[in-house]
């Protein structure tokens, strides 16, 4: 009983924010077309009177798809409860219904994944770190051979790898710990960067970090101990005109 009333406790008294990522695979230039007219004047207004912002809404570098959506949630019931209170927005309903209802015979969108992310107790708010129009945002994921390596490489970020990261100029949008998704176990971060140069010199100052090399060489915390091998994901995107990160 007492471990119950314990649990409970650290459940409620729990500060940080869930991230659900959406991936959409679009196929046509019509269907891009019809996502960022739904996405920019029907889904992120009606988010946003739910209290969900910003929304970031990310593009890849090449190509149509996949198409990424990012929705801060302050508490998990916000996730849960979703679908259901955008269902009971009229003005959500009457002017999305050419994508919310779209038929068989002409799909809006080809599939969606959804990855639900909790967030780390290092970072337990997302941030916005730079506006610059020519911003690049970087999603990495890294998997783990089990659970309780990728609680080791969780535990690593937060006794000091994000602060390294802000030090060398890695600016972090947010940290999750998968919840539900894809390959896990495994954590999904993003970084922001005013444009590509300052991405690419910052990872630069990062790896000759002398905090980094000490960190990095502490036992238990070696890639090889901890990462699954070849289970690092890195892709660069760039943001929607009309993305509120």
């Amino acid at each position: 009983m007492r471990e119950a009333q314990a649990g409970a406790q650290t459940a409620a008294s729990r500060v940080g924010s869930y991230y659900e990522l959406r991936r959409y695979e679009i196929e046509t230039e019509e269907q891009k077309a019809g996502f960022d007219r739904f996405a920019s004047e029907v889904a992120i207004p009606a988010l946003n009177r739910l209290g969900i912002r910003p929304v970031g809404v990310f593009y890849p570098n090449e190509g149509l798809s996949p198409i990424y959506v990012l929705l801060p949630h302050m508490i998990i019931e916000s996730f849960t409860t979703l679908t259901e209170r955008l269902g009971e927005d009229q003005e959500f309903l009457e002017k999305g219904a050419q994508f919310v209802d779209a038929p068989a015979d002409k799909p809006a969108y080809k599939s969606m994944e959804v990855q639900l992310m909790m967030a780390f107790e290092g970072m337990p708010r997302l941030e916005r770190p730079t506006d610059a129009p020519t911003r690049v945002f970087q999603l990495r994921t890294y998997e783990s051979p089990s659970e309780k390596t990728g609680l080791k490489k969780i535990e690593m970020f937060n006794t000091g790898e994000i602060e390294i990261f802000r030090k060398v100029g890695l600016h972090p949008v947010f940290f999750g710990q998968t919840l539900a998704g894809a390959k896990m176990p495994n954590l999904t971060y993003m970084l922001g960067f005013k444009d590509m140069d300052e991405s690419k010199a910052n990872w630069k100052k990062f790896g000759a970090d002398p905090d980094w090399q000490k960190l990095r060489a502490t036992p238990g915390y070696a890639d090889k101990e901890i990462l699954r091998s070849k289970g690092i994901t890195n892709l660069y995107l760039k943001p929607a005109s009309y993305s509120q990160i």
